[in-house]
């Protein structure tokens, strides 16, 4: 009987950029609904405070003088927030491929989790000294949102993967 192991050493193996940017899109709506209903729901919530925040990020902070529904606000967030999945999709793409985590979903939704946690670090306590509207969203409800963001990311990833690029 032969056993055989995975090597998860990097090793020159492209990512399915394609793929990437789907999941990263696909997972930045399943975010974006997370934070909506996390939002709506808290008590005394607005649904629409949280795509003034995101919108605030290029717009400034004008953005935030109101929480009231605004088509402009909720175009700008909806692009902003969207790119980022993107390119946070390409990013972890570019971190599962050459390391083969795509070896296995339970691997891949690890590798996920772990790039969840790493963007939630990122933009609550490190851009949030540029950003300090969002320290406000700091907790676990956000912590869970950015786990679900990275492990959905991942799990889209590795279903749309083409052969080409799988192990």
């Amino acid at each position: 009987m032969e056993i055989r192991t995975q090597s998860h050493r990097w090793e020159q193996r492209t990512p399915d950029w394609l793929a990437a940017g789907v999941a990263g899109f696909a997972a930045g709506a399943i975010l974006m609904v997370l934070e909506l209903v996390w939002s709506a729901t808290r008590v005394g919530g607005n649904p629409w405070s949280t795509p003034h925040m995101i919108a605030a990020i290029v717009l400034g902070r004008d953005a935030l003088q109101s929480t009231d529904f605004n088509v402009g606000i909720v175009a700008t967030a909806l692009a902003v927030h969207y790119l980022l999945g993107i390119i946070l999709g390409l990013i972890l793409g570019a971190i599962i491929a050459p390391f083969r985590f795509d070896s296995s979903m339970a691997l891949s939704l690890l590798v996920g989790a772990v790039f969840g946690l790493a963007i939630y670090l990122i933009n609550f306590y490190g851009l949030e000294r540029v950003f300090p509207w969002f320290a406000n969203m700091r907790g676990w409800a956000a912590v869970v949102a950015h786990l679900i963001f990275g492990m959905s990311a991942a799990a889209i990833y590795d279903a749309l993967e083409r052969p080409a690029h799988a192990s």
